[in-house]
């Protein structure tokens, strides 16, 4: 398998920012950086038009990766930069082109007024049907932003890594996940937030009135069962400083709170062999659409 970080790129301002965030994560992974532009071949009655003859088609198709590709090898001069031209469904292309790759990158729209995400139909269907771990980065996204403001507070890409934040239940723990985490943390020497939402099962509720102390108990069990399933992790990683929160509430909506102090988001997907469909789950679908942050969803059984 060729190792390397892929981003696909159609041109557009938030794909721009996705490549720019992977050449920098390829240049921290000391990997080379694959472009792929994806194009839909148009209907035979409208390639007979003047402005989308073949012609037409193959200059852009050419011209948007290899500028691209230019420009990022001048910006970002240790990172090796390849491009491949393919045709298909987007989609379906990336999910294939992402087989290849240790990291899938792609752009996402970010919400007029909203810090967040619009995640269209290719990126949640590239997310949902590809094994390899995928980022989505937000239009506008700069280098800056993933760092704390230096001593004047100025967002300055030469200022320590803000926090990696990852999404993790206790109950239902999984190893890839986490090592995805610990890995982008460790490789940025930046802080590993692990978040734990939980809610309380139905029956409890009616008797929290009556027992005070019990919601306690349970944030406690909680909090240990967090530590429980961090601790070889901390041992494997002891130059990573992390920091364990687990709180009675939805758990994206703490994503994303937190996600706006985050250089990025970490979140699981299992893989659900479906032959009407791949789903996301919920709080990786909602993290994707409203995490100020870059969201990485890594997949798993």
């Amino acid at each position: 398998m060729s190792r390397n970080v892929t981003v696909g790129l159609d041109g557009s301002t938030e794909s721009r920012a996705a490549a720019e965030w992977a050449a920098r994560e390829a240049h921290l992974r000391g990997l080379p950086l694959k472009i792929v532009h994806v194009w839909e071949p148009v209907p035979a009655p409208m390639a007979q038009a003047p402005l989308l003859g073949p012609e037409t088609q193959q200059h852009w198709s050419e011209r948007i990766p290899r500028e691209a590709a230019e420009g990022i090898a001048l910006r970002h001069p240790g990172v090796d930069v390849s491009t491949e031209q393919l045709s298909g469904r987007p989609a379906d292309v990336l999910a294939d082109a992402a087989k290849d790759a240790e990291l899938l990158v792609l752009g996402s729209r970010g919400l007029s007024g909203i810090g967040g995400f619009l995640v269209g139909s290719v990126g949640l269907a590239t997310v949902a049907h590809t094994d390899t771990p995928v980022v989505l980065v937000r239009a506008g996204e700069q280098a800056a932003d993933e760092h704390e403001p230096d001593p004047t507070g100025i967002p300055s890409a030469a200022a320590p890594y803000r926090p990696v934040v990852l999404g993790l239940d206790p109950g239902h723990p999984d190893d890839s996940v986490i090592e995805f985490a610990f890995e982008a943390a460790a490789r940025r020497s930046a802080v590993l937030r692990v978040i734990n939402g939980w809610n309380l099962p139905p029956y409890y509720v009616y008797s929290l009135p009556a027992d005070p102390e019990l919601h306690d108990e349970i944030a406690r069990a909680q909090s240990a069962a967090l530590a429980e399933v961090l601790r070889p992790w901390r041992r494997k990683y002891p130059d990573v400083q992390v920091t364990e929160e687990s709180r009675s509430g939805n758990a994206a909506n703490r994503l994303i709170d937190v996600a706006s102090g985050a250089s990025l988001v970490v979140v699981g997907r299992r893989i659900r062999r479906n032959p009407f469909g791949a789903h996301i789950g919920p709080v990786a679908h909602a993290v994707l659409h409203h995490a100020a942050a870059p969201v990485a969803v890594v997949a798993h059984d």
